[in-house]
């Protein structure tokens, strides 16, 4: 089931940034979990990042500490996925999935149980 859609991908030099979002049907991401995942060529979908619904706390994954952000503006129905300091290795599919929760302070970084996703955005670093 797709009700997400992701913006914001793009080609963009090894060490530069980009910024992605995750819109949805109003209050859908208000009151959902949304995490990133991406799926480099020919490599399996792995996550990058998610934030809870109310409280927004985030978890990221190793990879991902300190370069990526994940923020949400509930005003605009809206979670972004800040990237800096791109790599290579970054290249690939980026994906949101939601998962609607109410109000939590958790969130998960394993695509079970998420069960809104997006058709994915489409990130390229190469110089």
């Amino acid at each position: 089931q797709s009700q997400l859609v992701e913006s914001g991908g793009g080609l963009v030099q090894p060490g530069g940034s980009l910024r992605l979002s995750c819109t949805g049907p109003q209050f859908t991401v208000v009151y959902s979990n949304i995490a990133w995942f991406r799926q480099a060529p020919g490599k399996e979908r792995e996550a990058v990042s998610c934030i809870s619904s109310g409280f927004g706390n985030t978890r990221y994954v190793d990879s991902a500490q300190g370069r990526f952000s994940v923020s949400r503006d509930n005003t605009k129905d809206t979670v972004y996925l800040q990237m800096n300091g791109l790599k290579p290795e970054d290249t690939g599919v980026y994906y949101c999935a939601g998962l609607r929760t109410g109000i939590t302070s958790t969130c998960e970084l394993t695509p079970e149980g998420y069960t809104s996703w997006g058709q994915g955005t489409e990130v390229t670093v190469d110089s």
